[in-house]
């Protein structure tokens, strides 16, 4: 049987799936653009937050600095010693890169630009009151700065400072509380915002799971039922070669048991009519001879062509079914084909028979003779026709398995695979059909050294047909064991019996 193998067809993702795959890849992107915009905006808010503190920390320090600036005056005022000094002297730069450092970070913020432009007055304003003052004590003493302080208002312009500072801290602590509400508030709408986006991701993948496992359910629905089919047509297939095998089988059979019955018509009833018309015409054509020798001429020629029908009722016979085979066995039956198939075809064809196999072919039915003599039949028509060879070799033999193995080799040029294959390949399937028969097997390999053929068949015995066969056996010969086909043929003489001949024109026609 012959199938035709057609490409598969190219098949495309269903629309809802791409649609599918399409949303889940939609949904990712905007999933990380969403999670790239929330973090730059908690970036910005903690940015936010962070200014907002060193804003203030900023102004603590301004206060800080003037205060100590203050204190440390007071303290060389009350010592004399220099070392107190320390703070006032550095309070001026240090005030200097605070307020650098508060402008940069209030740029974005003009009423605390403002606040700060006024407190940097104060602040210098005060560094120099305190400048003027030193000024004062070195020249007049404690006492002239004293009387300066009197008049002076020195409380009020620090409470103004004080007051100031607590405004802007006042003031930029609202800002970096509405500035943590506005993070806080940043953070809960990405939580918010990136748990919805998984969420509606998650559920597109239940459902793209669904999908798949949906088409991967139905899909192995298919394949079992395809299987199921592809057993179900390999068994049938099975069926009907072994019905159609049995049908052969059967066939062959019928034939054989036809050509027999043929045979055996021909060779009784034609035969025996043959033989009484030539005792007839040789009987009239002796009473003939002397007052008629015209008329016994022409009884002599006719009596020439019942010879010849003669012989070619015996090669219909013999085609039919071998006289040989029923009345002397196979062996005799094979030796005598193979000696008129060198004669023909001026091929030396050699048999090696074992003397067990008569014995055999005897005790096991008449199909196992007629099969092996048709194989060697078929085989050697072949090796006529198509192998070209210079030698052939049949031998017939048991081996030590208890079969029964016949070869024939060939040293032409081979049989291709692909004809032993063929289906018109009609006798080798025939001689296989016949194997068969027999319960046995047949292979066709190369022969010796990898050239010819070699036809291999293997039958195995009854153990009835073994022991017969084994009894058949003349003393001092054993068994032979199986040989392949590039083995050496043992140089003993076959078993071989001379082909009959046709009769002579004063013989008796059979």
């Amino acid at each position: 049987m012959h199938f035709t193998l057609t490409p598969a067809p190219q098949h495309r993702l269903p629309i809802y799936k791409t649609v599918l795959c399409v949303t889940i890849a939609l949904i990712l992107v905007v999933n990380g653009i969403s999670l790239f915009q929330n973090l730059r905006s908690l970036k910005g808010a903690n940015a936010q937050l962070v200014q907002s503190s060193r804003v203030a920390e900023r102004l603590q320090y301004l206060d800080v600095l003037v205060q100590d600036a203050e204190s440390s005056m007071r303290g060389y005022f009350l010592s004399g010693q220099d070392i107190y000094l320390g703070p006032t002297r550095t309070a001026v730069s240090k005030t200097e890169a605070s307020f650098r450092e508060l402008e940069r970070l209030l740029a974005d913020n003009p009423n605390q630009l403002k606040n700060l432009n006024q407190l940097h007055t104060l602040v210098r304003r005060k560094l120099g009151i305190l400048a003027e003052t030193m000024e004062i004590y070195r020249h007049g003493g404690l006492d002239e700065v004293v009387n300066v302080a009197r008049y002076a208002d020195e409380r009020n312009g620090m409470d103004e400072i004080r007051l100031l500072t607590v405004i802007m801290i006042q003031e930029q602590n609202e800002m970096l509380a509405k500035r943590s509400a506005a993070f806080y508030h940043e953070y809960q709408k990405a939580i918010v915002l990136g748990m919805g986006i998984n969420a509606v991701a998650i559920v597109v993948l239940v459902m793209f799971y669904q999908l798949v496992r949906r088409s991967f359910i139905n899909r192995a629905a298919v394949e079992y039922a395809l299987q199921q089919s592809n057993e179900n047509l390999e068994a049938m297939v099975a069926q009907r070669t072994e019905q159609l095998s049995v049908l052969s089988r059967h066939l062959i059979s019928i034939s054989e048991e036809e050509k027999m019955r043929l045979s055996r018509e021909l060779h009784d009833e034609m035969g025996a009519n043959l033989t009484s018309i030539s005792m007839d015409i040789a009987a009239v054509t002796h009473q003939l001879q002397k007052t008629n020798p015209e008329l016994a001429a022409q009884l002599r020629r006719a009596r020439g062509t019942l010879v010849e029908t003669v012989e070619l009722k015996r090669r219909i016979i013999e085609n039919l079914r071998p006289s040989l085979l029923d009345n002397l066995g196979l062996c005799a039956a094979i030796d005598s084909y193979s000696e008129d198939f060198s004669r023909l075809t001026k091929i030396p064809c050699e048999t090696e028979i074992g003397p067990e196999v008569d014995g055999i072919a005897r005790a096991g039915d008449n199909s196992l003779s007629i099969a092996l003599f048709r194989i060697v039949q078929e085989s050697l028509t072949n090796i006529r026709k198509y192998a070209k060879a210079s030698h052939v070799t049949v031998t017939l033999k048991t081996n030590e398995d208890g079969q029964l193995v016949l070869r024939i080799i060939d040293d032409g040029v081979g049989i291709a695979a692909n004809n032993i294959v063929k289906p018109m390949s009609h006798g080798l399937l025939g001689m296989r059909e016949r194997a068969l028969l027999l319960g046995g097997t047949l292979t066709i390999r190369r022969g010796r050294n990898d050239q010819g053929t070699c036809i291999e068949v293997h039958i195995p015995l009854k153990g009835k047909d073994a022991v017969h066969g084994a009894r058949a056996i003349p003393a001092g010969l054993s068994s032979p064991l199986r040989q392949r086909a590039d083995d050496h043929t043992p140089s003993s003489p076959p078993y071989s019996i001379p082909p009959h001949t046709a009769p002579g024109p004063r013989g008796s026609a059979q």
